[in-house]
């Protein structure tokens, strides 16, 4: 089995083109199917999340929420030549300078990243900025609204993994 190294399509043996984005195939465009090396996490999960925060007061969610921006850095750089800010820089300096803007400017740009990159592998999972927007800044009305945003974010991003080990 082989794989567009530009967008990551699934390729029948005697295809000259991708069929998705159209790219020319050849010797270098073509990844055979490998997994990677490094397997990413797959099984975030929102209870264990709510647990393990309530535990470690709060060090879990420092770590989680890392190893998000981290995964999705590792899934999505190659194809779209962006970087996520590591979350504890954006936790401990970024977001208490710019009176945490800056951390409504990271969510909206990584959950939009998760969103593309979840278009681009052809997964069918609805997850974008709308969905940071939605529920976790007005979901805060509801209470339970930031809690919906972690679980559709977990789920979003255990997809992509899933999807990143199989195909790369």
């Amino acid at each position: 089995m082989k794989y567009c190294q530009n967008c990551g399509a699934e390729l029948a043996d005697e295809a000259v083109t991708c069929p998705k984005c159209g790219a020319a195939l050849g010797g270098a465009n073509v990844a055979y199917g490998s997994a990677p090396a490094n397997r990413l996490k797959t099984n975030r999960s929102l209870l264990v999340f709510i647990l393990l925060n309530a535990i470690t007061l709060g060090i879990y969610g420092l770590i989680a929420m890392s190893n998000v921006g981290e995964s999705l850095n590792c899934a999505a750089s190659k194809y779209d030549g962006k970087k996520t800010m590591h979350y504890c820089l954006l936790f401990f300096i970024v977001g208490p300078l710019t009176l945490e803007i800056g951390s409504l400017v990271w969510f909206h740009n990584m959950s939009s990243r998760v969103g593309n990159e979840l278009k681009r592998r052809g997964i069918d999972y609805s997850f974008g900025a709308g969905t940071f927007w939605g529920w976790n800044v007005l979901g805060l009305l509801i209470l339970v609204g930031p809690l919906v945003y972690t679980h559709k974010l977990f789920k979003a991003m255990n997809l992509i993994c899933e999807d990143y080990n199989v195909k790369g």
